[in-house]
């Protein structure tokens, strides 16, 4: 969709260039190569979208060596990785969500760490501490294994509130502060979480605030019956884990930043930008949710939609773009009314009917 003010019809144009004009016209079409196509814009946007998709569909082939089914969860990965946002993986044990997290990380050519919460953790355990040089008689700051690309915490809601503290600035700020000073995560910095749904002992519940800096909470079910056998048929005769070294690098760190910025320039029309606006206004205003998106989750919808279409190859949003990702980036953010939870009502549910209600911009 274009404004009226700038849009001409194809017939108007055809009479207002001459003969000879549409012929110069075509002659400087030709004329155009790889190196100039920059002037134009849209032809090299369009490479650069096709080499996104064609990325992405290699990070499948190597996921699907090792995690069958799931197809929905690879993309939201791809997605969450591409929009630059952190993810919350919730399933039963025995889904593959840290095998997921950890065929990702093997995906990417950046460094990875793995951190398992539990409820003696302290902050220092994640962030680093001070280490005392007796010989210079100074303190130096050790880094903890928050430094690092992809951080994968296990069972993220077995820590407790101190511990949770410290996330809070590294994950919405991709920074730490020590003793006064600042330090600087490298880029890229994604964290994937885990955490079980059904077991609650020694769990503490995650406060929202930590919650809202998640771009998505994805929700891992049992595979399929068909993916079930298939699952066995691959590692019948494995004793051990699966050895993940035979997974191929697909993306570097230089690349990741080279498609952030191509998915940054995915165009959004103002028509939709309305849209998730009233999407997210109608959550506040809904009988069965007692606290609604913020500004955060309205952020977060734009920039998954953008990504979520350029691994589909385009270079607009579409309203199917948004209501995809609406599901995913709101989950975990509503909270429901205490007789909605007595009803059993998912906030997945909410999320469904507030996108029927709301018109769909043409």
């Amino acid at each position: 969709m274009t404004n009226d003010e700038n849009y001409m019809p194809k017939e108007e144009n055809e009479n207002i260039n001459s003969p000879n004009e549409e012929a110069n016209n075509e002659e400087k079409l030709e004329e155009v190569t790889p190196e100039s196509a920059d002037e134009f814009g849209f032809e090299r946007k369009n490479q650069e979208l096709l080499w996104v998709s064609q990325k992405v569909s290699e990070v499948r082939t190597e996921l699907s060596k090792y995690i069958i089914g799931q197809t929905e969860m690879v993309d939201l990965l791809m997605t969450g990785i591409l929009s630059n946002g952190h993810i919350l993986l919730e399933g039963v044990p025995g889904v593959a969500k840290t095998l997921s997290a950890k065929v990702l990380s093997k995906a990417l050519d950046v460094d990875f760490s793995r951190i398992q919460f539990t409820p003696d953790m302290m902050p220092s355990d994640v962030i680093g501490t001070s280490v005392f040089n007796s010989k210079e008689s100074t303190f130096s700051f050790r880094k903890g294994p928050i430094f690092s690309n992809i951080v994968l915490i296990d069972e993220i809601n077995r820590a407790p509130a101190k511990t949770q503290a410290a996330l809070f600035e590294v994950m919405e700020e991709r920074q730490i502060t020590y003793d006064g000073e600042r330090y600087l995560m490298s880029f890229p910095f994604i964290v994937i979480a885990t955490q079980n749904p059904i077991d609650q002992e020694g769990t503490y519940n995650l406060p929202e605030a930590q919650l809202d800096r998640f771009l998505f909470k994805i929700k891992l079910d049992y595979p399929e019956l068909l993916e079930e056998e298939e699952i066995l048929h691959r590692y019948k005769n494995e004793i051990a884990a699966p050895s993940l070294d035979e997974i191929k690098a697909v993306f570097s760190a230089e690349e990741i930043a080279k498609i952030q910025k191509a998915v940054s320039e995915v165009i959004v029309e103002d028509s939709l930008v309305k849209y998730i606006a009233l999407l997210i206004h109608k959550t506040r205003n809904h009988g069965k949710i007692f606290l609604g998106g913020s500004p955060r989750a309205s952020l977060s919808i734009i920039k998954s939609a953008k990504a979520i279409a350029a691994i589909r190859g385009r270079d607009f949003v579409t309203p199917e773009d948004i209501q995809y990702v609406a599901i995913h980036v709101l989950n975990h953010r509503l909270v429901m009314t205490p007789e909605a939870e007595m009803e059993g009502v998912l906030s997945e549910d909410v999320v469904n009917d507030i996108i029927k209600m709301v018109e769909v911009p043409r």
